[in-house]
């Protein structure tokens, strides 16, 4: 089913961002725009498939730079390229400005104790609360990762070692001298918290 639903989404993208362009979206298309969105992230619920990030209650500059990146390549993924391509600047910060005034949803992830120990220990060592801030919350240049889905945090983290998400070189480098147990421990102690 969620195959199916991601497909559906690439296949209709690239409609569904010039219908928005051609409705004068520009400034007052947010409810379509939005509604869009919550087809996958969810509305003020956590996403239902874990591989989608949360991004309602996502710090505001943070959820732009990323559109920002979608559309210019700095982030590969074939739905997000699709409905960015005719978004502008106002309307990427207009739908980041309204899912970053939403509250942070709650998940129900519980990490095992052994493996949330590994990734405290792997966290620690990348001294990830300079930028994180202490409780993973994240502030206005940086995500918050605390309560994010386990399989998206350990997908992207990966995806940041292997170089293939290339909008944080120093990411990149971080990443890069851990394995991949130890990237997922750090994924499953901060989708725990």
């Amino acid at each position: 089913r969620a195959r199916r639903t991601r497909l559906a989404l690439i296949l209709a993208a690239p409609v569904l961002a010039a219908l928005l362009g051609a409705t004068g979206a520009r400034a007052s298309g947010l409810e379509e725009m939005v509604k869009l969105c919550v087809t996958c992230h969810g509305d003020e619920a956590a996403p239902a498939d874990p591989k989608v990030p949360i991004i309602a209650g996502q710090e505001f500059y943070y959820l732009y730079v990323q559109l920002k990146d979608f559309k210019a390549g700095r982030r590969a993924n074939p739905i997000m390229a699709g409905i960015v391509a005719s978004l502008d600047r106002d309307q990427m910060k207009a739908v980041s400005e309204h899912f970053s005034k939403l509250p942070w949803p709650r998940i129900a992830y519980r990490s095992d104790e052994q493996l949330a120990k590994l990734g405290e220990r792997g966290t620690i060592a990348g001294q990830c609360v300079q930028c994180h801030l202490g409780g993973y919350e994240g502030d206005s240049r940086v995500p918050r990762l605390a309560g994010q889905h386990f399989e998206y945090l350990a997908h992207t983290m990966t995806e940041f070692k292997n170089k293939v998400r290339l909008n944080s070189a120093a990411k990149g480098s971080l990443l890069g001298a851990y394995r991949d147990e130890e990237i997922r421990a750090m994924a499953s102690y901060l989708a725990g918290m």
